[in-house]
């Protein structure tokens, strides 16, 4: 059955890190490598995209303690928990969707999103990128980490099944289901230049999972 997405990691919230970390090829990598590809200023201002309970913060603050963070998440829980973590650290934590939260302009110097961002269609995400650009500083990045389809027939592949169960379940609304649809990373380079970054480079990849940098 399809959960709606902020009901989905809340119901699994006590076992979410372990599963992270034991259940994603290379994630115990890949968590601490994304940190490291943020900037490594005190003060830097951080925009986070499906910040979840902050599993790559936990090694961001460790090297800039001093960080501000803008974390965005649709489940109550997952933000609750990041905040009982790192309770002495400058976040504000926005229950909502991405999609639809202002992220106000020339206002972060880098954002950063892991494992998030394969629930939708490179349609959808060309908007949300233009919001993001808008929202960095002149020189400001974007670091997505994520896993990608391997090609174009298991990107459509996804789609269509995605389709499928919602008609099966008969489900109309427009909220967002926990239901992964990953892009290839050629679709989501060009969503982002699309939507207006002026570079889209790999930084790093182990199987499926790749780390982009995009500048503004």
């Amino acid at each position: 059955m399809l959960e709606k997405m902020g009901e989905f990691f809340d119901s699994r919230l006590s076992g979410y890190e372990e599963h992270q970390l034991t259940c994603i090829d290379s994630a115990q990598v890949f968590y601490p490598f994304t940190a490291n590809c943020l900037p490594q200023v005190p003060g830097t201002r951080l925009l986070d995209l499906g910040c979840g309970t902050g599993l790559e913060l936990g090694y961001y603050f460790e090297m800039v303690p001093s960080a501000e963070i803008m974390g965005i998440d649709l489940a109550p829980g997952m933000l609750n928990e990041l905040h009982s973590k790192f309770p002495d650290k400058i976040m504000t934590l926005v229950l909502g969707s991405y999609f639809d939260v202002p992220f106000g302009e020339n206002a972060y110097d880098a954002a950063v999103s892991v494992e998030s961002l394969h629930h939708f269609t490179k349609e959808e995400k060309i908007p949300l990128y233009g919001k993001l650009r808008k929202a960095l500083k002149q020189g400001g990045y974007f670091i997505l980490t994520d896993y990608f389809a391997m090609s174009e027939e298991e990107e459509l592949f996804h789609r269509a099944e995605l389709h499928r169960l919602k008609k099966e379940q008969n489900i109309a609304d427009e909220a967002f289901y926990h239901y992964d649809t990953p892009l290839t990373v050629e679709h989501e380079k060009e969503a982002l230049i699309n939507a207006g970054f002026s570079s889209v480079t790999v930084l790093k990849s182990w199987g499926a999972t790749y780390v982009l940098k995009a500048v503004r």
